[in-house]
């Protein structure tokens, strides 16, 4: 069958629309279904790729308006919008939490730092009352959850990946210092501005533009005998299935770790902002020393749940571990199945990749990493 393609690749860049293009003749797990990638250059997008299907029965085709759910990569959204407010002077990175939230200055939590909330070293990476999936959807008896809770760790003192309780924890901050929910402030403030596909909570109009989501090949990489116990409350409670974005319920709600929706050219555009200095297109979210704070390495620790050493920022993973590239000024956010946005500061390079069907971890999804190690030696 012939493969559906749209879109362009600028001239230099050939040998990634081929890497692009040959990700749907794999003869693995990884194996595309649909998928998209965009990138900019400076304020040029010189990648704009779709193709594919949207969805398993080969009755829709996959375009460059198709929106996916991408998991975690959804927390980098998040904390461009929690720089916003630090650019406005609403947030302070090295203060604490409780300056803006109060009522979370309980069991042991009153010294936690907005940056160490941020970096996973809070020590709230799951939650320790029993939690129904239901429950992320209701924003005010999740957060009073996290404000009970006691940290698992000395805060500051170690890392792991708080995989759903960081959006709710930066939510909160969000909703405290600008008077909008995560949700209302992306949509008003970051997507809407720029024309990026981006949201949080997605609308009912937009439901016919959503690929559903396809579990990964492989079994899932987690193996609860070997995690720590922080890890394993951070996926557990409630159990995290690869097909619950496909639910109306969870695509409407505003679960900022996890339930982002975006086109790749939407997390292009957002993270192109993020490689100029803070603007795109006349649009500026923040300024170029914001851009360096929110970018400045937190720890370099290995992480307690991810088994690497993502060289945490306020909200984002760096580039040393080789997740984007071996390029230490990229930084960006992965989510489960393989979709991710990223930024290069130095080169001015941005790119989004989305698509529908999952491989089967967080981080180091090989359709990932070698488009961009492809992109990287074009330059």
């Amino acid at each position: 069958m012939t493969l559906n393609r749209q879109g362009f690749a600028a001239p230099g860049f050939e040998l990634v629309r081929d890497e692009f293009i040959a990700n749907f003749s794999r003869q693995d797990a990884y194996q595309e279904i649909g998928a998209s990638l965009a990138v900019y250059r400076g304020s040029e997008c010189v990648i704009d790729l779709s193709a594919g299907l949207a969805d398993r029965q080969g009755q829709k085709p996959w375009t460059r308006d198709s929106l996916v759910n991408v998991w975690s990569t959804t927390k980098g959204i998040v904390a461009i919008a929690v720089a916003m407010l630090v650019d406005q002077g609403l947030i302070d990175y090295a203060a604490p939490v409780a300056r803006y939230w109060p009522q979370f200055a309980q069991n042991g939590k009153e010294a936690i730092t907005v940056s160490q909330a941020l970096s996973h070293q809070a020590g709230l990476p799951g939650f320790t009352e029993p939690t129904r999936l239901e429950d992320f959807y209701d924003w005010p008896t999740i957060i009073g959850r996290l404000e009970r809770q006691a940290p698992m760790w000395p805060p500051g003192t170690q890392n792991s990946y708080h995989a759903m309780t960081f959006g709710f924890l930066a939510g909160e901050l969000i909703r405290r210092a600008s008077g909008m929910s995560v949700g209302e402030f992306v949509a008003r403030q970051m997507a809407g501005p720029l024309g990026a596909d981006v949201f949080i909570g997605l609308p009912l109009s937009e439901e016919p533009r959503v690929s559903p989501l396809i579990a990964p090949r492989n079994e899932s990489a987690f193996d609860p005998d070997v995690m720590t116990p922080s890890a394993i409350a951070a996926i557990s409670n409630p159990a995290m299935e690869p097909l619950i974005p496909n639910d109306r319920a969870w695509r409407a709600a505003e679960v900022p770790a996890g339930n982002g929706h975006a086109t790749a050219l939407g997390l292009a555009r957002l993270y192109g902002a993020i490689a100029n200095g803070g603007a795109l297109d006349g649009v500026k979210l923040m300024g170029p020393d914001t851009v360096k704070a929110m970018s400045t390495t937190q720890t370099t620790r290995p992480d307690l749940m991810l088994g690497v050493a993502p060289f945490w920022r306020n909200g984002f993973a760096g580039g040393e571990p080789g997740l984007f590239g071996h390029h230490p000024h990229v930084f960006g956010h992965s989510g489960w199945g393989g979709s991710f946005g990223c930024a290069d500061t130095e080169a001015k390079i941005s790119i989004g990749y989305v698509m529908n069907q999952m491989g089967d971890g967080i981080v180091g999804d090989p359709r990932a990493t070698s488009l961009c190690h492809t992109i990287y030696g074009c330059l």
